[in-house]
């Protein structure tokens, strides 16, 4: 019997694939690593409500979400890092001014500061989720949030890159970009977890696409790219798959020799 592994995968381009479903053969091979007692665990840039139903259809409870922000071992919340409260309040009144759209993200809800804008629908309906931010320009007070989201061409969030040091800036659309506490990533909450279940370096893999993966790749020491990642996520990573459209997660496990 192979040692115990823990293995964390994206979910947007790595788990789903471009029409955000999830191929049979990923999931057959999800539930095979149980089997071969493996420890298989998510790491995304989306909040907890953003996958609940793909946590449930594969049996997951280990996360790393938010993109390191809010970590989950076996169901239990391990380790929280939110969002500076008073520079996010004068960034999104910047930003306001700018018409630039801000959503306050907890591990619960979202909720746009304005009540409608375009690059809002534009970007959030790709992920193809039911959940929606609702209006709620005060949401972010007296509670802690996790990642915001800014609405914005590419580009234009230079200007608050220059500004705001407490921040990192990561795009994940054209017109929208995350906002994470400096410093913050799922590198970093896969640490977190790897030293609570006590796993060595050489037994931990990880799975990703996307430039918010990139620092994942780079770390881990089994790391695995998906053939439809960006190039700069592929340099990051020991080892490159086929896409998610063909059949990359079983790829991927069978050549790293997980499966």
């Amino acid at each position: 019997m192979q040692e115990q592994s823990v293995i964390f995968f994206d979910i947007d381009g790595t788990l789903l694939n471009s029409k955000k479903e999830l191929p049979i053969s990923t999931k057959e091979s999800i539930f095979k690593l149980k089997e071969l007692g493996h420890v298989v665990a998510i790491a995304t840039g989306r909040a907890p409500f953003m996958f609940e139903d793909l946590r449930k259809e594969l049996d997951i409870h280990t996360y790393v979400s938010y993109n390191g922000q809010y970590v989950v071992l076996n169901g239990e919340v391990i380790y929280t890092n939110p969002l500076n409260i008073n520079t996010l309040e004068k960034l999104t009144e910047e930003a306001l001014q700018n018409d630039h759209p801000v959503v306050f993200m907890d591990h619960e809800d979202m909720k746009a500061n304005v009540p409608h804008h375009p690059y809002i629908k534009e970007s959030i309906e790709t992920l193809k989720i039911s959940h929606f931010p609702t209006h709620d320009p005060h949401y972010y007070k007296g509670r802690e949030l996790y990642q915001s989201l800014l609405f914005c061409p590419v580009g234009e969030e230079i200007q608050y890159e220059q500004k705001y040091d407490d921040f990192d800036f990561v795009r994940w659309h054209p017109v929208s970009v995350d906002i994470l506490p400096k410093g913050g990533s799922k590198a970093k909450g896969i640490e977190r977890i790897a030293k609570r279940l006590g796993v060595s370096p050489e037994r931990i893999y990880a799975f990703g696409d996307g430039l918010n993966d990139v620092e994942m790749l780079s770390t881990v020491q089994n790391s695995v790219a998906m053939g439809n990642g960006e190039e700069l996520v592929k340099e990051a990573a020991k080892f490159v798959t086929k896409s998610v459209e063909e059949d990359g997660i079983r790829h991927g496990l069978e050549m790293v020799g997980l499966l």
